[in-house]
């Protein structure tokens, strides 16, 4: 399973017609499930998201200082990781002030996107855009570029 855990919840429509149309397409692929989880200060915040948290989970923070991938390097990563038998592969999206480093700590790898600030929502739409890219090229499907 793909798990997303991020802090916020989206409440502007258009986002989340974007983020239901990804997880729809990526679902057939792969099953996914996104935790919305209260937007607070960092230790509370990585409280709530340490308790979403599985023994068997492969922690990838998404971080504006983690190592940035192009696709196909993110695809490799993920195909990777799920060859190897990881059960559940988690990507963690903080809050507007970042992860805690108690999560970080946690995590196997820091990726990051851009050294760009993006909206939470509309990040979450880029994200979910590039999993489901990654099971397109991972299927030899066509795919847009």
């Amino acid at each position: 399973m793909i798990k997303i855990i991020c802090i916020g919840k989206i409440k502007e429509k258009y986002l989340i017609d974007l983020i239901n149309d990804y997880k729809t397409r990526i679902n057939k692929y792969h099953k996914l499930e996104i935790f919305e989880l209260k937007d607070s200060n960092k230790k509370e915040e990585a409280k709530e998201i340490i308790k979403h948290i599985k023994e068997n989970d492969y922690l990838l923070a998404l971080a504006i200082n983690g190592k940035e991938l192009s696709t196909i390097e993110f695809k490799d990563t993920v195909e990777t990781l799920l060859t190897n038998g990881n059960s559940n592969i988690t990507f963690i999206i903080g809050g507007s002030n970042g992860l805690d480093e108690e999560v970080i700590n946690k995590c196997s790898k820091q990726i990051s996107f851009s050294k760009l600030t993006f909206p939470h929502g509309l990040f979450r739409g880029i994200l979910l855009e590039q999993i489901y890219r990654i099971f397109k090229i991972m299927n030899n499907e066509t795919y847009h570029k």
